[in-house]
């Protein structure tokens, strides 16, 4: 696979699933876990996501899961809470997309978080990665801070997109509601875009107070087949205004 240019997405995403397929994701238990080894080809992880399964795992072989269920946020039900759009507001950083995907992902994997001991984030899976974005499948968001001599990168997000899907994978932050507020700026894009849903994966209160919900692994897999069936918006993406609003 190769380019990054704007050809048709569809043809080639169902002949990728028909060329690895994954075991049927409604006839595993509620963990999801259906299937491990393989690699992390760009081939592979557009495959997997195509058939609603994500790689998650911190050691060989790999793991593929497709849990039951499945936190979604619809981008037009985004919720923004009170303090933070009122930070929204005050603009404390510049926020982009596709600026630095290579340095997000692994601001992610070195970034601590409370309970967790390391990351999932390997360092097969930041190459893996980084090789979908210059195929113009996976994005990025940054949160920058504008500091004597310069802009910092502070916080940011990145997924995969497929269709009208947009599968989140992670987010940091360095500096106070960097990544909620890069998040909060991505959504409402999402949305002009058509986007159908953003794929948050595993259920957190975090994600429940911008609104996102739990979907039934079944209605997920429904909806992610409607959502493959318009092209993929590939290559580099950018806002279509200076500071959308996250109302």
């Amino acid at each position: 696979m190769s380019g990054t240019g704007s050809r048709s997405t569809r043809g080639l995403i169902d002949a990728l699933v028909r060329a690895l397929p994954f075991p049927d994701p409604r006839e595993v238990d509620e963990q999801g876990l259906l299937a491990y080894g393989g690699d992390l080809s760009p081939e592979r992880l557009i495959a997997a996501y195509a058939q609603g399964v994500f790689p998650w795992y911190d050691e060989d072989p790999i793991l593929w899961f497709s849990p039951d269920p499945r936190m979604v946020l619809v981008p037009g039900q985004l919720h923004v809470g009170r303090s933070l759009a009122k930070r929204m507001r005050a603009a404390p950083y510049r926020i982009s997309m596709d600026e630095a995907f290579p340095e997000v992902i692994r601001a992610c994997r070195e970034t601590p978080r409370p309970g967790q001991e390391g990351t999932w984030i390997t360092p097969e899976m930041v190459d893996a990665y980084c090789r979908l974005h210059e195929l113009g499948f996976a994005h990025s968001v940054e949160a920058w801070l504008e500091e004597a001599g310069g802009e910092r990168l502070v916080g940011g997000l990145y997924g995969v997109s497929l269709g009208r899907a947009f599968f989140g994978e992670s987010m940091f932050a360095r500096a106070p509601d960097a990544s909620k507020i890069a998040f909060a700026t991505f959504v409402p894009q999402l949305a002009r875009w058509g986007f159908a849903f953003v794929d948050c994966q595993m259920t957190t209160d975090h994600l429940a107070r911008f609104g996102a919900v739990e979907w039934t692994r079944t209605d997920f897999l429904d909806r992610l087949e409607q959502a493959l069936e318009v092209e993929t918006r590939r290559g580099a993406w950018r806002f279509e205004t200076a500071s959308p609003d996250a109302d």
